[in-house]
């Protein structure tokens, strides 16, 4: 069979457009947490938008592989469009996060497994593991941003400025840097 005319053809097609979709949704939280003060969250958003990134290349390089350069590959597939405020981005993150990982890439993996594409499918496996931990990181996100914890804990911590690496070690991180004067928006992340 030409690899075009397979699921796993269409099935790498739908998650290049939905990595590429996912990773451009997770900009535009950490522009909006940027500008509202939240750097070092921007900064955590960023790299998982940059992680995103990457899959869809990782997808897109499968095709090409196996199919050469295509003018189209007919998909048709559901795309989120939320996540209007940052507690909301982080809330949709989670559970788009949480579908790739336990339904979408395992069924995608199974049908390229079945079609004959062992990498292709150890591959999307491999991204649903990293699709797992993304999820876990935008639950602890969206939690702590909604109950106004990122910057809390229930045991003393060290807490560190990003800007100029002055060091705290309390529950509660500075709501201004000591040393730099810079906000709690700089102040490094604890994350799972």
């Amino acid at each position: 069979m030409e690899f075009n005319l397979t699921k796993t053809c269409r099935n790498l097609a739908a998650s290049f457009a939905g990595e590429c979709q996912a990773g451009m949704r997770y900009q535009l939280i950490a522009k909006d947490a940027l500008n509202q003060g939240y750097k070092t969250l921007s900064d955590e958003i960023k790299h998982i938008a940059k992680n995103e990134t990457y899959h869809a290349k990782v997808f897109f390089d499968y095709i090409i592989q196996n199919n050469g350069n295509t003018k189209n590959i007919e998909i048709t597939n559901g795309f989120p469009f939320e996540g209007d405020t940052i507690e909301n981005g982080l809330m949709f993150a989670a559970d788009a996060e949480a579908k790739e990982s336990d339904l979408i890439y395992p069924e995608y993996a199974r049908i390229a497994a079945e079609e004959g594409f062992k990498e292709i499918s150890d591959t999307f496996l491999r991204v649903a593991e990293v699709e797992s931990h993304h999820r876990i990181m935008f639950e602890y996100l969206y939690k702590n941003f909604k109950e106004g914890t990122l910057f809390t804990s229930d045991k003393p911590i060290e807490y560190e400025c990003t800007n100029c690496g002055f060091r705290f070690t309390a529950k509660q991180a500075f709501s201004v840097c000591p040393l730099c004067k810079s906000s709690q928006g700089f102040v490094k992340l604890h994350l799972p």
